[in-house]
């Protein structure tokens, strides 16, 4: 069943961190090609994109099994704060 408020913080999430992104940077150079036709990059971007989020939706599942959600929160807020750690000391230094 879907749930609408999961739907809208998922869809929100996701569209927030792919703004400007490497991936979003990377579809707008194919696009800029005026040979590329806009509805293949298109539909290459989005199969991809597709297909990361399933392997993201089947590896969490996974992980569900065998870690708990507290858990698996507190890793990932950990990794991201080491990436935040990173890239400011990389702007820093």
């Amino acid at each position: 069943m879907i749930e609408p408020k999961l739907l809208l913080t998922v869809f929100l999430t996701v569209f927030i961190a792919e703004l400007g992104d490497k991936t979003q940077l990377s579809t707008m150079l194919f696009a800029a090609d005026k040979q590329a036709s806009k509805w293949t990059v298109f539909l290459g971007a989005s199969a991809a994109l597709v297909l990361t989020s399933a392997i993201g939706v089947l590896a969490g599942h996974l992980l569900s099994n065998v870690i708990t959600p507290k858990t698996l929160h507190i890793i990932a807020g950990v990794g991201f704060l080491l990436i935040g750690a990173a890239t400011l000391w990389k702007a820093l230094t």
